[in-house]
């Protein structure tokens, strides 16, 4: 049986190293190659042609969403596997109209990893159950009938995480109750911060107050 050629396009070199140790009792699969950035990773698999591409959605020079529209290009049946921190609900509709059939957080992926990849190897499409519970999310949410609150544009899952913030828990307690890491909470909180122009937490309450998220 022919090996799993898998290449991995990841800037951070504890990643790509992770994922190989996760690797090494799957005798039947083969990095072939590395790459760090999204021109590198669209090049290698040109030149590598790799069954599965691990593809990182933040690599520099070229999006995750641009590289990943490219190799598709080039070999449509090369099968590639998102990582990522980011749980934008538009960037995963974005790549599911690339054409991307499997995505995985950074932050479970020592445990759906080998899953997703076995998965893709077969060309089945594999997405995690909170990557689903996301998508039907938005879902549901884009296709309410006119009126209905919108959260100021948060996605549910950082209007869990405003409610949590505002309820007085720290990063860490946040990153517990959603079962991420606290590394994801602290960009969600960023990005939070960011999308509704506040500058402090006690603007942050004073919004929860007011969008009836926590009450007083």
């Amino acid at each position: 049986m022919k090996p799993v050629r898998i290449l991995i396009a990841d800037d951070h070199d504890l990643v790509r190293r992770g994922i190989r140790a996760l690797f090494r009792d799957q005798p039947s699969w083969e990095v072939c190659g590395e790459a760090v950035t999204g021109h590198d990773a669209v090049e290698k698999t040109k030149h590598l042609k790799p069954n599965i591409v691990l593809l990182d959605v933040n690599l520099p020079e070229v999006s995750g969403v641009d590289a990943a529209r490219a190799i598709l290009r080039a070999l449509p049946d090369t099968e590639i596997l998102i990582l990522t921190m980011d749980e934008s609900p538009q960037l995963m509709r974005e790549l599911l109209q690339v054409g991307v059939r499997g995505y995985v957080f950074k932050s479970d992926f020592d445990r759906d990893l080998v899953d997703a990849i076995t998965s893709l190897s077969q060309h089945i499409p594999y997405f995690t159950s909170r990557v689903s519970q996301l998508m039907l999310e938005d879902f549901q949410k884009r296709t309410a009938a006119p009126g209905r609150r919108t959260r100021s544009g948060l996605t549910p899952r950082q209007w869990e995480v405003v409610r949590l913030l505002a309820g007085g828990k720290t990063n860490k307690e946040v990153a517990t109750a959603l079962r991420i890491s606290v590394k994801t909470a602290e960009t969600h909180r960023i990005n939070i911060m960011r999308r509704l122009d506040l500058h402090s937490f006690s603007e942050l309450v004073r919004y929860a107050l007011r969008e009836k998220i926590i009450e007083p």
